[in-house]
Order: structure tokens, then sequence, then C-alpha cells
């Protein structure tokens, strides 16, 4: 195969498009680029299908260093597991891309997008969904497509949309929306924003369906040069015989799932799968049909509930449309930890902990990201038992990620400067009970937690999740959805922020057609619902506590001139550590002299703060010290002021009279009380006088002293023996 190229402008940017030389045995390989960020979406397609009840689509997002010029760090120096961005990237691919492919269709696809080039001012990650549409339609697999996904960022100054911006457009930039689909529907919706208004969200969302569309048509361009040829895949149809044993049980299903209570409701809708299979099926049809039959008992369940919504307006857990479960919340639920919040709704409960650390503990971050770090992280944990199930606990899995990093979203706009609050913040989200919304009750338990902690937010942050039912012309949007209206309905579309705007957000659509409108219609419901949520949560605590709690650390900031900072720290950091030890403080010395204290005991803090005061203080004239004696020189003692600062007591000072040498008044290690009476503005030497004068000693007498009375010794050259030899300062 030839090599075919598509370059092409859009926005101000420049994309390209590439297949036929690389990664030739793929069903379809694809090189996309924007600038020079370039990436390989490699597509392949097993060739028999899998007995699956589920589509069976993987997507893998290789970060490799060398496309920025840096060697992996830590031991191996190779890459290992994906980081968190890698793994959200994933998802960002996985979601728009799973609902293109047709029912029926069951052979394993995999798609890998390898990181070749990253410049470090256009991002990778977006670009990859339009290569994954571009690689599948390439390689002629049934795919709903061309499809895309775009990058929307706003300027602070002219709030004028930017289409893919790039790292440094992102920075003057109060909003970042990702959004995927088709030139026809929306399927993925991503975005933070910094209190955005519902209006403006849906003013970018439809300017980012537009852009969407342009980006599709320059993609059949290229496809149009590829041309093609679709390869056949069957698509697997079930007996309709399993639909015709299936159907009767709609009304046992419809009953079974009118019952507020998950695990009860389970376990109904389970017997009534169990007795479909026992009652309408031998053994040897349900081993030949296992996936079918359960697929199709999926179905029914699906269409009962869904029946249940549309013609009625209930659900299962009898709620109207637009209401929100029973709610319980706790702040300040954990004793000793420095700040904790419990969100409980309906059968969601999570526990929020916040812990505060010193700003060096931020989490440094190994990627091909142009980001060193975070100050700020959330992590979300969905063990088991939350659903009453026995499982493996290890690593967090995607689904963890993705949503932590959707709670960590909505909280960062309202979270204190470094400058406010010089902490490093961590918040775990330990969710002990699920039955749908979990990310969103991490979100409103990290509110209560972070409050509870005494972090000073600019305002509370609360999230619903919506759903949506949608056949033909029917729709019905639904707040606050448990797990039975996320697996079974059409949208999960999940909304934080504060009462002023939008914080984040997240959607997922299964449904073709959902337009503009329907998503203004759910954000207005969903802000009824945030609004809600938000005042309850208010009931219980309005405002961040006023104090620390007793075990969190006090962190004080001070700053030092940079030139100072060796002093502080000490050959080898002999000084910060002796400090650090002696004091109990946390000290973290940044490059610009800006030093943050910690200490759980204020003493300790204080203690530490007035060391490196005195290491760094440049004495005045008129300021007196208690200085120890460090060195004793003939014309004088020199005196330590502070630890890095050392003055001169003249000879002439060291006592009230004539002394003939300073050791007969002072010692190494003595105690003087000083004054300064000059610092030379050339050298910066210290001048002393001793306010502690002792008197002088009495001269000591010798043993012919007698004889300097002697009329005829006139200080000549031959009495000069007898004479007390005189020191030249003495004598000046």
């Amino acid at each position: 195969m030839e090599k075919i190229v598509e370059e092409f402008e859009l926005y101000g940017k420049i994309y390209r498009f590439e297949t036929g030389e690389l990664a030739k045995q793929a069903t379809g390989a694809v090189l996309v680029t924007q600038g020079d960020t370039t990436i390989l979406i490699t597509a392949v397609v097993s060739r028999d299908e899998r007995d699956y009840d589920f589509f069976p689509l993987t997507v893998d997002y290789l970060e490799k260093m060398y496309s920025v010029g840096r060697i992996p760090g830590g031991y191996l120096k190779r890459e290992t597991k994906p980081t968190d961005k890698g793994t959200l990237t994933a998802r960002m691919i996985d979601r728009p891309i799973r609902p293109g492919f047709p029912d029926g269709f069951k052979h394993e696809v995999q798609i890998v997008a390898t990181t070749l080039v990253c410049d470090e001012k256009n991002q990778p990650d977006v670009i990859c969904v339009g290569g994954a549409s571009a690689a599948l339609l390439a390689g002629g697999v049934p795919f709903d497509g061309p499809a895309a996904c775009v990058r929307i960022g706003r300027s602070k100054e002219t709030h004028e949309f930017i289409v893919n911006p790039t790292y440094e457009e992102e920075k003057g930039s109060d909003l970042e929306l990702v959004i995927a689909g088709t030139a026809d529907y929306i399927s993925m919706v991503e975005a933070g924003a910094q209190e955005i208004s519902e209006e403006d969200m849906l003013a970018a969302m439809a300017f980012g369906q537009e852009a969407i569309a342009k980006f599709c048509e320059k993609q059949a361009a290229f496809l149009e040069k590829v041309n093609p040829e679709p390869k056949e895949y069957t698509l697997h149809m079930p007996d309709p015989v399993i639909d015709e044993r299936v159907a009767p049980f709609f009304d046992q299903m419809s009953a079974a799932l009118r019952d507020a209570d998950k695990q009860s409701r389970m376990a109904k809708v389970e017997d009534v799968k169990a007795e479909i299979k026992t009652t309408q099926f031998s053994e040897e049809e349900q081993e030949a049909w296992a996936s079918d039959i359960a697929a199709a008992c999926k179905a029914l369940e699906k269409k009962a509930m869904r029946t249940m919504v549309i013609e009625t307006g209930e659900r299962a857990d009898g709620r109207r449309v637009d209401e929100v479960r029973p709610l319980h919340i706790v702040a300040g639920y954990l004793p000793r930890t420095h700040g904790s919040g419990l969100f409980q709704r309906g059968q969601t409960q999570v526990l929020s902990v916040c812990t505060l650390g010193m700003l060096s503990e931020w989490q440094r971050l190994d990627t091909i990201e142009p980001v060193e770090g975070k100050r700020y992280m959330h992590q979300y944990n969905f063990p088991p038992f939350c659903t009453g199930e026995v499982g493996r606990i290890g690593a967090p899995k995607r689904r963890e990620i993705g949503h932590g990093a959707l709670a960590e979203r909505a909280l960062l706009p309202v979270l204190p400067s470094t400058d406010d609050f010089p902490y490093a913040i961590r918040v775990v989200s330990e969710v002990l009970e699920s039955n749908g919304s979990s990310s969103m009750a991490s979100t409103c338990g990290s509110t209560l937690a972070l409050m509870d902690a005494g972090v000073p937010l600019s305002a509370p942050v609360a999230g619903v999740a919506m759903g949506l039912i949608k056949e033909g012309d029917d729709v019905v949007i639904l707040t606050d959805i448990q797990g039975l209206e996320d697996f079974l309905g059409d949208m999960d579309f999940k909304v934080c922020g504060t009462e002023k705007g939008i914080t984040a957000l997240q959607m997922d659509n299964k449904a073709r057609g959902l337009s503009v409108d329907i998503l203004a219609a759910a954000l207005a419901q969903a802000h009824e619902g945030r609004a809600f949520i938000l005042n309850a949560m208010l009931d219980v605590i309005d405002k961040p506590r006023s104090d620390l709690k007793e075990t969190a650390p006090r962190i004080e900031t001070i700053h030092i001139p940079q030139d100072r900072i060796r002093d502080v720290i000490g050959t080898g950091g002999k000084v910060v550590r002796a400090i650090q030890e002696e004091t109990g403080a946390s000290i973290d010395i940044q490059e610009d002299g800006t030093i943050h204290i910690a200490a759980v005991e204020g003493p300790a803090g204080k203690a530490a703060k007035a060391r490196i005061l005195d290491i760094v203080h440049e004495p005045e004239a008129g300021e007196e010290y208690e200085g120890e004696v460090v060195s004793i020189k003939d014309f004088g003692a020199f005196v330590r002021l502070t630890p890095s600062k050392d003055g001169l007591l003249h000879i002439s000072r060291v006592a009230n009279g004539r002394v003939a040498s300073v050791d007969e008044v002072l010692s190494v290690g003595d105690t003087v009380h000083v004054k300064v009476l000059e610092v030379d503005p050339k050298t910066g030497k210290i001048s002393l006088d001793r306010l502690d004068k002792p008197d002088a000693p009495a001269p000591k007498k010798h043993a012919h002293d007698d004889r300097r009375h002697d009329p005829k010794d006139r200080g000549g050259r031959g009495g000069s023996e007898n004479r007390t030899p005189r020191r030249r300062h003495e004598m000046n």
C-alpha cells in the first residue's frame, strides 16, 4: 500500500493524517499529528468472534519518554505501568469509540495509541480519538464514523473559544472542555472550569460540536484517498426463539424492579432470570446459548425499567424523576485525622479523609506532560465489599483513577493558593457502599473533609449524577441516578459546581441523537439537584473551620535573601538538620528564599523560626547581644552575634581601664553582653562595645620593679632587659 497523506489547517493549527508506511500488519494504522506531536494509532480486530455477553474493546495509550527526549526515572529505566494521565487518556479514547460499533459485533478489538513525538506544545490526547476512528475505517471495520474529539478553551481576557489549545494557551483559559462524537451527535464530554455558568458551558458545547463536524469532514477526505475495502464481519444474531421465550416474563421483571433496596432488588431480578433459564430452556440450550440467554434477560430488565420510567414517571425506588435520594451528612466523622466527612445519598456512602502536609510532600510526576507535579491529590477507592461482593483488592483500576480525577478536578478551582495556604493536600475517598453516583458522593464528602480540616475554600462544591431515558421522541431526564439507571439508561452525566457555577462535568452517552437541547435541560435539572445537596451540606458545616485540628501541622512561611540560603542549609545540610532535630519542626527551603516551617506543636515551629531568623539577621548599630567569645587575638576578641555573624570587641573595650592582654579578662566560650557600635558599609565588619565591663585587673609586680626608679636607669639600651615590653597596639 502506498503512503497516503492528508494535511490540513483548522482553527489556526496544522494537522496531518498518514497511513500506508507504518504498522502495515495491523487491521488499520494511522499516524496523526498536531504541530510536531505525533501519535501512531493502530487498530486490530480478531478474525474470530468471541462468545461474550459484552463488546470486547480494549484501548491502550502508551506514553513513551523518548517522545519528549527523556529517560524514564526509577530503577528499571523503562516505561512500566501507565501513569494516571495515560490511564485517563485511554478512557478518553474508549468512551466515544465504543458506541460506534454495531450491535452483535463480538470480534475482539484492540486500539493502541503510541506517542512517538510530543513537542511539549501541542497536547497529544484529543487527536487520538480522530486517529482511532481513522484507523478503524481505514481498516474496513464496520464503525459508525468518522468520529473526532476536540478540546475547547476560553480566553480569560477576550472570552473567545480556542480549539485544541496549546499548553501555553491553556494557562490563559478559564475552561477546559473535551467533547467527542460524530458530525451528528455527541458521545462524550469532560470539562473543568472556574465556576462557569450553565449558559456559557452550553455555548462551549455547541461550538465544540461544530468543530467536531469540521474535523470529521477532514477525516472523510483522508479516507476518500485511502478508499478502504470494507471487510466482512459476521454480526452475531441470536436465535429469535430466545426472545420469544423471555418476553412473557415482562410483568414479573417489572414487579421485581420495584424495590428501593439494592440487594433485595438484585436478588429478585436474579430469581426471575433463574426462573427463565430453568423453565424456558433445556440444559443443552442453556449451554449452547449461555451468553445469548444472559443478554436477552438483561434486555428484558432494561426494557422493564425504561418502560416504567417513560410510561409512569416512576423509578425503581419510587422516586420522582427530579428527586434526590435521602441524605446523611457528617462533618468531622473521625477523630485525630486532619479533616473528614461522611456523605451518604441513598445506598451510596463515601467517607473522605483529608491530610495536610508540607509543600515538599507534593506528588512528583514522571510523565510526558510538561508538568512537574501537583500539590492537591484526590484518590478514590472502590473495594468489593461496597457492593456486597467478594473480590481482589490491588492497584486502582481505570474506573477508580477516572472517578478520583473527576473529584480532583471539581475541587481544584476553589482551593486556596500556596501563598494563602502553604500546604500539600491529600484527600482519600473510601466508598463504603455503592448504588450509583459514588464519584459525586466522593466530591461532596471531600468538600466536607476539606472544610473540616480548615482549608479555606473559596466556595463549597457539590455534585450530582444525571441520567437519561430516550425512546424515540420520548425523553426523560433523571436526577441522582442509582446503579440500575446508569447501567440500563442512555446517559451518565455528572455535574459538579458551586452556587456560582460549574467546576467540572463528565458525560458518557449511549443514545444516538443526543442534542444540545437535551444537554441544556439536563444541566438545568442538575443545577436544581446540586443546589439541594449543597444546602443540605451547608446545614451541617456552613464554612471551613477557623482553626486547624490539633493533630495538623502548623505551617509558617518566611522569606530570606537568596544569598543566605546556604547559611541556613549549612555544609551538607548540617545546619538545617540540626535545627529540625533539636526543635522537632520540619523545614522546607525553596530556591527563591521562601521557607516553610511546619510543626504540630506551636513552640517547635516558633523555635525553628527564631533559629533561622537568627542565622540570616544582619546586626545593626545600637543592637545589643548576649554573645559567645569564639576567638581571642592580641588586638581584641571576636564575639558570635548570630550563627553566621561575628563582631570585634577591641581590647580597649573589654574592661574599665587598661589591660595588658585580652585573655586577662576573657576566655573562649565566655558569654558577654555587647552592643553594636558600627557596621562598616563596605566590608560588613562589625565593631562592638562591652556593656558588662569589669574593672581592669591591677598590674602585676615583677621581681626587679624597684630598679625602674633608679635615677641612673633612663631607659637606655643597657637596662632594657629589666623593662616590660610594650605591644605595638598599646603605643598607638
